[in-house]
């Protein structure tokens, strides 16, 4: 077991983050993965193949990127340990595969804009979400950073640290790298319904255990947050997290509204196309504002604190 690494990682990374410089000088693990997913969906996912083939073609990518991901796991988790204190070069390499301190910072970001102005908020919530905010109120850019913030708790960061826990960096590599082909190729569009098949469903499989786990923190964390209501959080998400369209995304975003007293969800809209239903998730009022946002952020910062928490007791009790 690796919780101490994991536990480690989760530090450097709120304490320091993705250095800028580093970034720009050779970019950044999901980019590098991005690439070499872009590359296989440009050599391999050819329209005039059968959907047949086409599905079978992705699985064939996503086989090869999970290798790839292991196999270099393997490497740098055997050549980081066998250095004196390798598992702290351990866990600084691990650290790039979090996000809480910059998905805080993306999150934050949106409460300040939105207290200048709804074109403001707008333009700060479109960087961290995929619908059209073209037409949000500052209502709906609220719920948007608040659902994004849930959502992103559990794919950024329970989920990375739980496979790192666990599997140790072939593991939380392999997570990553099949959660960045769901984001890119996982569509259920024209191109990506056949070829991103195996990503889509090998993400559900791998973000089971962690969107629950996720949905349990936030409970937990609401437990300690001034003015929000932990049995209301396990309640929508047991109740409502089975509505939503995704079998892993609602039960964040559910315990996470059941915690503020908000209505999450409800209908949405993608790159200006007709608005879809999405599931209603709590059953608290609908308007939010910057002040939810922020109510959120701490409720997010007490939940990833939970987290270190029970990572800091696995790591004692694997000692024992």
């Amino acid at each position: 077991m690796n919780f101490g690494v994991a536990l480690l990682a989760l530090a450097i990374e709120a304490g320091a983050g993705y250095p800028d410089a580093l970034f720009r000088r050779i970019g950044h693990p999901v980019t590098w993965m991005g690439a070499l997913i872009a590359a296989l969906d440009r050599g391999l996912n050819r329209e005039s193949d059968s959907f047949a083939l086409r599905r079978s073609k992705g699985a064939l990518a996503l086989a090869a990127l999970l290798v790839v991901a292991i196999g270099s796991g393997a490497l740098i988790e055997r050549a980081a340990l066998a250095l004196p204190l390798g598992w702290i070069a351990l866990a600084v390499v691990a650290s790039s595969l979090l996000a809480q301190r910059s998905l805080h910072a993306h999150v934050a970001a949106v409460a300040e804009a939105l207290a200048i102005s709804v074109e403001d908020g707008r333009a700060a919530v479109a960087k961290i979400v995929g619908r059209d905010v073209s037409a949000l109120d500052a209502s709906g850019v609220a719920r948007a950073a608040i659902e994004s913030l849930a959502e992103n708790f559990s794919d950024g960061v329970v989920a990375p640290a739980l496979w790192l826990a666990v599997f140790g960096l072939p593991g939380a590599l392999a997570y990553k790298i099949v959660n960045t082909a769901d984001s890119m190729i996982g569509h259920k569009s024209p191109r990506y319904l056949a070829f991103g098949w195996a990503a889509a469903r090998c993400d559900d499989v791998m973000n089971f255990l962690p969107a629950r786990a996720a949905a349990g923190l936030l409970a937990i964390g609401a437990s300690a947050t001034r003015g929000a209501f932990p049995a209301k959080a396990l309640t929508a998400a047991w109740r409502d997290a089975p509505n939503h369209a995704s079998p892993n995304a609602g039960w964040p975003e559910a315990a996470a509204a059941g915690a503020l007293g908000l209505k999450l969800g409800g209908p949405r809209s993608y790159g200006g196309a007709e608005a879809v239903d999405g599931a209603s998730l709590g059953d608290g009022r609908r308007e939010a504002n910057a002040a939810d946002i922020r109510r959120a952020l701490a409720l997010y910062r007490i939940s990833t604190a939970t987290l270190w928490f029970s990572l800091a007791v696995g790591a004692l009790t694997a000692r024992i």
